[in-house]
């Protein structure tokens, strides 16, 4: 994946989302992940970048050569970091704003009913303008939007990000349920790797634009690097110092 025809951000990744099932990809602030999100979702070329080598596929179509709305039409849609609700609109005109690629009316309104029965308070905030709820609302009205499309695989990108904890656990179920209810594939990026790895099936691991490691959610859990780095625990499964914090970087030993 190149920038301006410059700059190489994504080198090589080999990156498979299991149906049905949560992967997890994890990684320090520009890894590389939000990247391989928005390649996947077609929005890389109003930033100048593209794919130049290999193939993002879905059901056997080639996604890398779609423009974005027709990746959602493929049944792929993305919940962006920091939310984009549409603040100027009330809660349910963003649901309907998210459903503009039904032609059934009637899907519409069962997708509403379903983000309502997923969000309560969306429910009873339904005619508030979105630029007036909390964080956290706004990050479940992003997830109901999204699935509006009615959508086969769903990639969020940091949805956890600047929420409190107890919402954060809200959030976690949340996307457990979008596959034991929806049957979703789930392509979850984060750098809350404790609530990534508790609710991920399968997970991977970025440094630099590469895989570096990847496996399952429970193996990586286990992993001392993972612990180390991602976790914050040290080999006795206590938390780390300041002191251990600060040799970060030059203790990976994956990219030794």
């Amino acid at each position: 994946m190149v920038y301006d025809g410059v700059i190489l951000v994504l080198k090589g990744i080999s990156l498979v989302a299991r149906e049905r099932s949560i992967t997890a990809l994890l990684g320090g602030n520009g890894a590389g992940k939000t990247t391989t999100l928005k390649a996947i979702a077609g929005v890389l070329a109003p930033e100048r970048g593209q794919v130049t080598k290999g193939a993002i596929e879905f059901d056997g179509v080639r996604l890398d050569k779609l423009p974005a709305h027709e990746v959602v039409r493929c049944g792929v849609t993305q919940v962006f970091e920091g939310r984009r609700v549409f603040e100027n609109l009330t809660v349910e005109e963003n649901l309907v704003a998210g459903g503009h690629v039904q032609r059934d009316p009637k899907r519409v309104r069962d997708g509403i009913d379903w983000a309502y029965q997923a969000f309560p308070l969306l429910k009873e905030r339904r005619h508030r303008q979105a630029g007036y709820l909390s964080g956290g609302e706004q990050q479940m009205l992003a997830i109901g939007r999204a699935l509006m499309s009615v959508p086969k695989v769903i990639l969020l990108d940091e949805p956890s990000l600047g929420l409190a904890p107890r919402l954060v656990e809200e959030i976690a179920r949340v996307i457990q349920r979008l596959k034991d209810e929806r049957g979703l594939t789930v392509l979850l990026v984060e750098q809350n790797a404790a609530m990534a790895l508790e609710v991920a099936d399968h997970g991977y691991v970025m440094e630099n634009g590469r895989i570096v490691l990847e496996g399952a959610a429970e193996a990586l859990r286990r992993n001392a690097d993972v612990k180390e780095f991602y976790l914050g625990l040290n080999e006795s499964g206590l938390r780390r110092s300041y002191r251990d914090v600060k040799r970060y970087r030059r203790r990976k030993r994956w990219l030794s």
